[in-house]
């Protein structure tokens, strides 16, 4: 079974009492204006479990750091990422800190899109640490705790971690040796990449259910509307591992709206993947649109269950 949760989140309780969580993505602003993200949050429904403040994407944002600590300042309760790409393991064990002081306890440890395909690229990656090494790292610090040093880490710090999960990467037992490294080392739950193919997804799922990681892990799953053909398009050419059927594709062609047929297909996705045995939450990854996760929700039925 999975580590007993301690942090006390709300996103902990949702996952402990067996019930569907239901998260969003906020995106920070991509200038200083605070105001900016507290627009984009009061647009979220306030039902919501949690709200994921991505980390080290393809643009220069503001810090996830602060843009979690302004959710938390409008009542939300953030998931701050934290991307090993940028950082060495002393800031990002700084990081983990001062969140923890700040009151964030839901954290989600990942490697980071590689800065080649940003709006940076000439920009060096840092990569000291993987996404595996920076869980036990944070592990270390509330478990035993000494992370970077022999004295004790006090107050002990009570967290919830999290990893990233790849349902499109093949060979499926490679996929399942790297989930269960990441359980191993702490994650307590796996936030996964977009999901657009039920079939690769489901076939995913059963392997995860064949291991018995949803049994020792809780397996969120994140849905993303998609704006238009071309975008889905990008994404199956640049992101590895995400698979986008062709009929999706078509579908978003046709459309005389794409935004719109995209959120229709997000729904329908998110209803049908919140049915699977062993997913224990939905993500809805807007990818700044926040206004949209609402009426996802809403058409998935998600908040029923």
């Amino acid at each position: 079974m999975s580590r007993r949760m301690e942090a006390g989140s709300k996103l902990a309780e949702a996952l402990e009492a067996g019930r569907l969580a239901l998260l969003a993505e906020c995106l920070p602003p991509r200038g200083a204006d605070r105001d900016a993200l507290k627009k984009a949050a009061s647009s979220l429904p306030q039902f919501l479990d949690a709200v994921v403040v991505p980390d080290g994407g393809s643009e220069v944002r503001a810090c996830a750091l602060a843009g979690a600590v302004l959710l938390a300042e409008e009542g939300r309760e953030p998931v701050l990422s934290l991307a090993t790409r940028d950082r060495n393991r002393i800031a990002l064990y700084s990081d983990v800190l001062g969140a923890a002081a700040l009151g964030i306890v839901n954290l989600l440890c990942w490697s980071g899109e590689h800065q080649t395909r940003g709006a940076c690229p000439e920009a060096a990656g840092v990569f000291d640490v993987d996404s595996v090494q920076l869980l036990l790292g944070i592990k270390q610090m509330t478990d035993e705790p000494s992370a970077l040093s022999r004295e004790p880490l006090e107050p002990k710090a009570s967290l919830l971690l999290g990893a990233m999960a790849h349902p499109g990467l093949r060979p499926l037992r490679l996929s399942v040796i790297d989930l269960r490294k990441k359980v191993e080392a702490g994650a307590q739950f796996l936030l996964t990449d977009p999901v657009f193919d039920l079939g690769v997804f489901g076939e995913w799922m059963q392997a995860v259910r064949d291991d018995g990681i949803h049994q020792r892990c809780h397996i969120i799953a994140s849905i993303k509307p998609l704006e238009s053909a071309e975008q889905a398009e990008e994404m199956r050419g640049k992101q590895r591992g995400v698979s986008i059927p062709d009929e999706v594709i078509a579908r978003l062609a046709r459309a005389e709206h794409w935004p719109r047929q995209g959120v229709t297909i997000c729904a329908e996705t998110a209803e049908q993947v919140g049915r699977m045995e062993g997913v224990r939450g939905i993500h809805i990854a807007s990818g700044g649109r926040e206004e949209v996760a609402a009426e996802v929700i809403e058409r998935a039925s998600l908040r029923q269950k």
